[in-house]
C-alpha cells in the first residue's frame, strides 16, 4: 500500500479526535454523534461570525433539501454536563432557476465562554445527525491567531493543499480576501469547489473539517459579485446567500456609487432577493471587532466609485470610532499597491491610503494577484486635486476596469520587522496564492521588475498568511503547503 505523505499523515493524526461526521468512519475517528445511513444535509454545518460578532456567540449555518423537519441545535461547554438547547433556527427558502430547492438554516450559538472549546450537535426530528467541537471567539484580552488566503475556490490540487496547511495552522478565525469561488460566484461553484474542501467530514487529500470548527469571514472579490447577470447565471451572487456577516456598512441602491444594477427578469430577481434577504447589497462592506482587533472589510470591485466623498467618510468614521482597538486591519480584494504585471493598472484603492494612515491602520490584506507581495511601511499622497485616470472597456466602452492613480509615496526602509518593528506608515500584504494558478512567476527572481514600494515578492509557490495577534505585536508568517516559511516580520506596538 502506498504510504501517505508526511503532511497528510500529520493532518490525520491531529484531526481524528475532533472529527464530526454523519457517515461511517473508523472506530478511532467516530464521535458521540449517532451515525445515520444517509446524510440529511446538502451542506453540513459551518460557523459564521454573524451580524453582531462577539466573544460569547457565533452563528451556525447548514443547507438541506426543501422538506418539512424539526431541527434543534444544542451545545455544551464540556463533556458530562447537560446539553443546552438554542433558540429555534431561522430558515430561508432558496428557490433558484435550474437548481433543486434548498433550505438555508441559521442558528445562534449563545452563552459561549470566550476562547473556550465547546461541543454542539444538531437533531433532526429528535435524532442526532451531526456533532462537532468548536471554539468560542477570543475576547479583547486574549491572544489569537488568524489565517488569511485569497483566490481559493478553484477545485485545484493546490487549493486542497493550502486547505491542509490552514487546518494544520490551528487558527482561531480565517479570512478570505476575495475570489471565494471561480469563475462566476455561483451556488454550483460553491457546491463543487468550496464546501467539500473546507468543510469535509475528516482530513483527507481532498478536504478538511475547518469551517465546522473555526469561523471564516469573507471579502467579496470580482469572481464573487462582479457578475450581475442573473439571466445568464440565475445562481450567481451566491455570496449573499451563504455568509452571515455584519450589515453595518454604507447603504446603497442599485445604480448608485456602490451597487451596479442587476440584469434579471422578474422571476430571477424575485428569487435572488428572497434568498439573499437583508444581506443584499449591504454585506459587501462591513466592519467588526474580533479580540483586540478592529476589522474593516471593503468592496474594491472597480464598479464602486471610491472617489465618492460619502464612501470615503464612512471608512474614515469607521476607523475613528474604533480607536479603542489595539490593532486596525483593513481587507479588500483589489490591491492599490501591486508589482505584478497582471492587474498593474488597477490602482483605484490607492485613493483610500491617506484615510488608512489617518485612521492608524496597521495592516492591509488583499488578494486578486495570485502570489504573495509585501510593501515597505509606506504613506501615499495622491496628486493634489486629482482622482486618477478612469479606465473603461467592454463592447460599449462603459465597463469600468480600474483607475490609474499617480502620487508620491514615502517608504520606511529602516523597518526590518525583526530588530526594528515599529513601522512608519501602513504595510500592504497581498496573499492571493491560496489555490488558483500563480501569477507572474517570471517576476519572482526579477526585482528590477518590482515597483519601488515592494519589499518582498514571491510568485513561484502557493502560500498563505499566518498572523499571531497579541497586545504588543502582530507576528506575520507566510508559509507554503509543506510549512516552509518564505517570509516573516513583526509589527510592534
Amino acid at each position: 500500500m502506498k504510504q501517505p505523505n508526511t503532511l497528510l499523515a500529520l493532518a490525520l493524526a491531529l484531526t481524528l479526535p475532533f472529527v464530526a461526521s454523519t457517515t461511517a468512519l473508523p472506530a478511532a475517528a467516530q464521535t458521540a454523534s449517532q451515525v445515520v445511513a444517509a446524510s440529511p444535509f446538502i451542506v453540513k454545518p459551518y460557523l459564521q461570525i454573524g451580524r453582531h460578532p462577539g466573544a460569547n456567540r457565533l452563528q451556525l449555518m447548514w443547507h438541506t433539501p426543501d422538506e418539512n423537519a424539526q431541527w434543534v441545535v444544542e451545545l455544551r461547554m464540556s463533556a458530562g454536563v447537560n446539553w443546552l438547547e438554542m433558540e429555534a433556527p431561522q430558515m430561508t427558502h432558496m428557490v433558484i432557476a435550474g437548481l433543486a430547492p434548498r433550505l438555508l438554516h441559521n442558528s445562534s450559538l449563545t452563552h459561549l465562554e470566550a476562547g473556550k472549546r465547546f461541543e454542539y450537535r444538531l437533531l433532526k426530528n429528535g435524532q442526532t445527525v451531526f456533532q462537532s467541537e468548536a471554539q468560542a471567539p477570543k475576547s479583547a484580552t486574549q491572544d489569537y491567531r488568524f489565517v488569511a488566503f485569497g483566490d481559493v475556490g478553484a477545485g485545484t490540487a493546490e487549493q486542497k493543499q493550502m486547505a491542509q496547511r490552514a487546518w494544520l495552522s490551528k487558527p482561531d478565525v480565517v479570512v478570505v480576501p476575495g475570489d471565494i469561488v471561480y469563475e462566476y460566484g455561483l451556488v454550483t461553484e460553491y457546491d463543487k469547489n468550496f464546501w467539500p474542501t473546507y468543510n469535509a467530514d475528516q482530513v483527507t487529500g481532498d478536504g478538511v473539517p475547518l469551517m465546522r470548527q473555526v469561523p471564516m469571514f469573507t471579502v467579496p472579490g470580482n469572481h464573487d459579485i462582479d457578475n450581475r447577470d442573473l439571466n445568464r447565471f440565475p445562481d450567481g451572487l451566491a455570496y449573499y446567500f451563504f455568509w452571515d456577516q455584519p450589515l453595518n456598512g454604507p447603504t446603497g441602491v442599485e445604480g448608485g456609487p456602490i451597487v451596479p444594477r442587476l440584469i434579471a427578469n422578474e422571476a430571477n430577481r424575485r428569487q435572488f432577493l428572497q434568498a439573499a434577504g437583508d444581506a443584499y447589497p449591504r454585506m459587501a462592506n462591513y466592519s467588526f471587532d474580533y479580540g483586540n482587533t478592529h476589522w474593516t472589510v471593503l468592496d474594491s470591485n472597480p464598479y464602486v466609485d471610491w472617489t465618492n466623498r460619502e464612501l470615503q467618510d464612512w471608512v474614515a468614521r469607521d476607523l475613528a470610532d474604533s480607536h479603542k482597538a489595539t490593532w486596525h486591519i483593513v481587507t479588500f480584494h483589489h490591491p492599490g499597491f501591486n508589482s505584478s504585471n497582471e492587474h498593474l493598472e488597477q490602482q483605484h484603492m490607492r485613493l483610500l491610503a491617506p484615510i488608512f494612515e489617518a485612521g492608524k491602520v496597521d495592516l492591509v490584506l488583499n488578494g486578486h494577484l495570485h502570489n504573495y507581495q509585501r510593501t515597505y511601511p509606506m504613506t501615499f499622497k495622491p496628486n493634489k486635486g486629482k482622482n486618477g485616470t478612469l479606465l473603461v472597456g467592454g463592447k460599449d466602452g462603459t465597463v469600468v476596469r480600474g483607475r490609474v492613480v499617480a502620487g508620491r509615496w514615502t517608504l520606511d526602509k529602516s523597518f526590518d520587522g525583526k530588530t526594528q518593528t515599529h513601522p512608519q506608515g501602513v504595510i500592504y500584504v497581498i496573499t492571493g496564492a491560496g489555490g488558483k494558478e500563480l501569477y507572474d512567476v517570471d517576476q519572482h527572481d526579477a526585482p528590477d521588475s518590482w515597483q519601488p514600494f515592494t519589499k518582498t515578492f514571491i510568485s513561484n509557490v502557493h502560500s498563505l498568511t499566518i498572523v499571531d495577534v497579541s497586545d504588543k505585536a502582530l507576528k506575520i508568517q507566510q508559509v507554503t503547503a509543506d510549512g516552509r516559511e518564505v517570509d516573516a516580520f513583526t509589527i510592534g506596538k
